[in-house]
């Protein structure tokens, strides 16, 4: 599916349901609506952006559609963008919000902390329940990719009340993934190990050549240039730069502490859940002995299901139409 030109042009917020229409009134910031014509595309190619006021900060959002609230969360190192070709699909029967996390793409870059906790999943997790209520969801679907995955399952834990499902993509639990950790995974997740270092290395290395983030079997993706340059901003940004180590920091630090916490008190994810990974990648082949991905997941979650597919980590931009089909089955089930 080839990525075409996005075209910009100012205008309001429109085609508000009328649950939330009250509530986005006086939570949206307007900005810039976009057209974008996927392949195979037609009534829902259409969506709206906004800068939604939540705890102090601002997320971007792209709304797509009405019906059902679901929201998509993206990952390292994406933006709202990677869910161009899957949201305009689900939006035939809900209303997708995609969000750029903290940090990333046109969100806001709260100040961090010694202990970085403005970056850890549970306050992204607790932002993005606010933002959801400012735009009048108080329960919702919700999608994460890698670390959005991450969020998204902090988000289930912490507000289950919020939550109707979760679908999780080539993602484990941040314990469970420090906790596996060997060789194999410091070579793949390069990531986990560099941006977590003390400032100022990794956001030295990140501003030198931020291009480097896509020029790896990692990061790689097959869209354009004009998508390739809109992810690329993100780490052009020093402040971004900075926030996204952040949350790798934390990741490798309060992150572990929220989920042992969680693992003793035996609170678990009771909504159904579905995990997707990529076919032949690591989640794939690393885990064997522990009965895969899902049964890593089960050590977290009451009732989850799930699958590899084909497409590589990126596999919502390589493979949207299987994605997008697997997603519709669970969420109309």
């Amino acid at each position: 599916m080839a990525d075409k030109t996005i075209i910009e042009r100012r205008a309001f917020i429109q085609a508000i349901t009328a649950a939330s229409s009250a509530a986005l009134s006086s939570a949206l910031v307007p900005q810039r609506a976009v057209a974008q014509s996927p392949d195979n595309v037609r009534s829902a190619d259409h969506f709206e952006t906004a800068e939604v006021e939540a705890d102090g900060n601002t997320i971007f959002v792209r709304r797509y559609g009405n019906g059902p609230p679901l929201l998509m969360v993206h990952g390292f190192p994406r933006t709202s963008l990677m869910w161009r070709h899957v949201a305009p699909h689900l939006a035939s029967n809900h209303t997708v919000i995609c969000v750029d996390l903290r940090g990333y793409g046109r969100s806001g870059v709260p100040a961090s902390t010694d202990d970085h906790y403005p970056y850890t999943k549970r306050a992204m997790a607790k932002e993005l329940v606010a933002v959801m209520a400012k735009l009048g969801f108080t329960k919702f679907d919700l999608v994460g990719h890698d670390r959005g995955g991450r969020v998204s399952y902090r988000l289930a834990l912490d507000h289950p009340e919020h939550v109707e499902r979760l679908a999780v993509f080539d993602v484990l639990p941040i314990s469970e993934a420090w906790g596996h950790a060997d060789a194999k995974f410091a070579m793949t997740y390069w990531p986990w190990s560099l941006l977590s270092q003390k400032s100022p290395l990794p956001e030295q290395y990140l501003s030198s050549a931020p291009g480097a983030v896509f020029d790896n079997p990692f990061g790689q993706g097959s869209f354009g240039r004009e998508i390739r340059a809109e992810y690329t901003e993100t780490y052009r940004d020093p402040a971004r730069v900075h926030a996204i180590c952040e949350e790798y920091r934390a990741a490798a630090t309060l992150d572990i502490d929220h989920d042992e916490a969680d693992r003793k008190a035996s609170r678990r994810i009771t909504c159904p859940m579905l995990h997707l990974w990529a076919a032949g990648g690591p989640l794939d082949t690393f885990y064997g002995k522990d009965g895969g991905p899902l049964g890593l997941w089960r050590r977290w979650a009451n009732n989850v299901q799930g699958q590899a597919i084909k497409g590589g980590h990126f596999f919502p931009e390589e493979n949207p139409t299987e994605t997008t089909a697997m997603l519709t089955k669970f969420l109309s089930a």
